[in-house]
């Protein structure tokens, strides 16, 4: 019998994963609002759905990739249609959405009742990790549903992290994700300086790189343009992660500041920076392009 996954949200990052689902020999049933993702997953493999409802009816596993909280709670138990009311007790969703811990706790709860498992399994490593199939996923939920989560989440990711209980998964993908914006700020603000006073930036990078200073960002998404070919710098900061979806999840780390009292200066700097950032009209550039922001605008 063939594993039947329900894929909803087929964008940058869930298209991608479908079609390496589809590739492994699952049945991907997949659903979207845009047509033009739904011909794309078409040609990969994947099995059009008319609908979210008509995906998930039977569906061993339904896996969600949506923008936000209020998206996950309207498609499984507020919407006009809610997919609690049809999937199978025995299935298991899979909410790869960087949402809210509390949403995710909350929807988890609501699948419970009806006897369906929930997980929320946020992923790190960007649309060609998506592609790639070497994605990292952060799952919270039991330690049953991480056990059946897992031979779907292998065939699209290569570090699949059990967090903790339900919503554990948000909250250790917002830590990382805060950590990453405040190291992009100062490897940004470090390359300016040092190019402002002369020095070559591939130079400067494979120093800090091989130092005390090396970081994710100087190994693999170097932002000075062309010090990195395959970076989103060398392409003009089109493609890799938009500056509006990194201002989201910082919104997301400070809710959680909040709520836990944790203090996050630095965090809450990074947020500053990104947002003054897409003030200037950069919301849709890749979140490398913050170099731009320290570079004197008048001598670029």
């Amino acid at each position: 019998m063939m594993t039947t996954v329900a894929f909803i949200g087929l964008g940058n990052m869930g298209g991608p994963m479908a079609a390496n689902l589809a590739k492994a020999g699952f049945q991907v049933r997949a659903f979207d609002l845009s047509d033009q993702a739904l011909e794309t997953a078409k040609s990969h493999g994947c099995d059009v759905a008319a609908s979210a409802k008509d995906a998930a009816t039977d569906a061993d596993f339904i896996i969600s990739m949506l923008p936000a909280g209020k998206h996950v709670r309207g498609l499984y138990v507020d919407g006009d249609t809610p997919l609690f009311d049809v999937i199978k007790q025995s299935a298991l969703v899979i909410d790869c959405s960087t949402i809210d811990a509390d949403t995710a706790r909350s929807v988890a709860a609501a699948g419970a009742e009806k006897g369906i498992g929930f997980v929320d399994a946020p992923v790190s490593g960007g649309v060609g990790g998506a592609q790639a199939g070497t994605l990292t996923f952060i799952v919270g939920g039991s330690e049953a549903q991480f056990e059946q989560a897992k031979p779907v989440l292998d065939v699209m990711g290569k570090n699949i992290f059990h967090a903790g209980d339900h919503g554990a998964g948000q909250v250790a993908k917002v830590c990382n994700n805060m950590l990453l914006s405040i190291l992009m700020a100062g490897t940004c603000e470090a390359i300016n300086m040092g190019v402002k006073n002369g020095l070559d930036p591939a130079v400067l990078s494979e120093i800090m790189k091989q130092s005390s200073g090396g970081n994710w960002a100087l190994n693999v998404y170097n932002p000075y343009p062309g010090v990195m070919e395959n970076a989103p710098a060398s392409k003009g900061y089109q493609g890799g992660f938009q500056v509006d979806l990194m201002i989201k999840d910082l919104g997301l780390a400070m809710d959680v500041s909040q709520q836990s009292a944790s203090p996050v200066p630095m965090g809450s700097a990074a947020r500053s920076l990104f947002t003054l950032h897409k003030a200037g009209g950069n919301g849709n550039l890749d979140f490398s392009s913050l170099l731009t922001f320290y570079q004197d605008k008048n001598s670029a």
